[in-house]
């Protein structure tokens, strides 16, 4: 099928926001609020199988009360939450209300495979449900379906287990096991600090040396640390999260977990054996699971056919829009990762989008 036979059965609509988390919903709700028709002038696709964004496939022992910086999305508080609740079905209750409530008309599952150059200037989504031409694009893919792995020598040779925090079933999965956990980020040290009472023994490692911060996140300390991650983001380099800028907050869990010895940080391992992790000095520590808690990267590959990427390896973005491309915005990336950062951008995208739409389309 050629792109004209494509364009001919696409769905047309203004914009399409791929990614129904915080950041798409708060597109949408700003969409919806200024005059865009769900359906008529914008869809929102997701792939989940239903609300809550990545929220939804969070550990059980991941309760409310532990969840740091859940910020409401606009036009609706989080109310009634019981902290001992498990955030899954706290947040996807609340975005299930979210979505009713603002008539938002949420797509899914759908799987969106690519995007690329239609006609006239518009952008063709092609996805398992069919194709959108849009004038438009709102990307909110967020992180969770890209999981990062290192590597190591040795790998492939571990006799034991090896999951990624996207896998994490909990604590209790580790009764009796001696783990090690790989990460620096605050999910790395939740997991010790759960772990540790069920494993036969725990061994944290990390890159560099943790950075725990003492007093409060205030306004000014939130505000620093987003500007060094946009300017990563405005270099086109690939972003950074911002607790990696921010540091770990010094809690009272993590105080204890400090005196218990249960985060005491090790440097990061040169090889992976059979058995467990080995050190160049000849140290060993035996496992039975090696558990990376070592983050996820931007979901963005269904946007290659646009070479949006820049040679450092990321897109470059200014506010939330492309710069190589003034159709697609990015929200939820980067410097807007957090959930109140994914509230201001989705605003801002759609600010940029109703000015973009009000000149004539012309061919990028």
């Amino acid at each position: 099928m050629n792109d004209t036979q494509v364009s001919e059965v696409a769905e047309y609509v203004d914009v399409v926001v791929i990614g129904a988390g915080q950041a798409g919903l708060s597109s949408a709700y700003h969409l919806r609020r200024t005059g865009f028709e769900p359906g008529r002038d914008f869809v929102v696709l997701d792939h989940s199988p239903g609300p809550g964004g990545a929220w939804q496939f969070r550990w059980p022992s991941l309760t409310y009360g532990k969840v740091h910086g859940m910020h409401a999305l606009p036009g609706m508080e989080l109310t009634g939450a019981a902290a001992e609740q498990p955030s899954s079905e706290v947040i996807a209750g609340y975005f299930d209300r979210y979505e009713r409530t603002f008539d938002l008309r949420v797509r899914r599952p759908v799987e969106v495979r690519t995007v690329r150059e239609g006609l006239d200037g518009r952008l063709l989504v092609e996805t398992s449900a069919g194709t959108w031409s849009t004038r438009a694009l709102i990307n909110a893919t967020g992180t969770w379906d890209r999981p990062f792995w290192p590597r190591y020598a040795g790998q492939e040779t571990f006799r034991g287990r090896q999951l990624h925090t996207a896998q994490y079933p909990g604590p209790e999965a580790f009764a009796g096991q001696r783990v090690v956990v790989v990460g620096g980020g605050a999910s790395g040290t939740q997991h010790l600090l759960e772990i540790a009472p069920y494993a036969a023994a725990t061994t944290w490692v990390t890159r560099r040396p943790p950075v725990f911060r003492e007093g409060p996140f205030t306004e000014e300390v939130g505000r620093a640390a987003v500007a060094l991650v946009e300017e990563r983001v405005r270099q086109g380099l690939p972003p950074r999260s911002v607790v990696s800028v921010t540091g770990l907050p010094l809690n009272d869990a993590v105080r204890q977990g400090l005196a218990d010895g249960v985060l005491d940080r090790q440097p990061m391992f040169d090889r992976i054996t059979p058995t467990g992790v080995e050190w160049r000095d000849g140290r060993h520590v035996d496992a039975d699971v090696i558990l990376w808690a070592t983050g996820f990267r931007p979901a963005i590959d269904h946007l290659a056919p646009l070479r949006l990427r820049e040679p450092g390896g990321g897109i470059r973005v200014e506010g939330t829009r492309a710069v190589a491309d003034a159709r697609v915005h990015l929200v939820g990336y980067g410097p807007s990762a957090s959930t109140i950062g994914a509230n201001r951008a989705g605003r801002a995208a759609v600010r940029d989008i109703r000015r973009l739409l009000s000149q004539e389309p012309v061919a990028a």
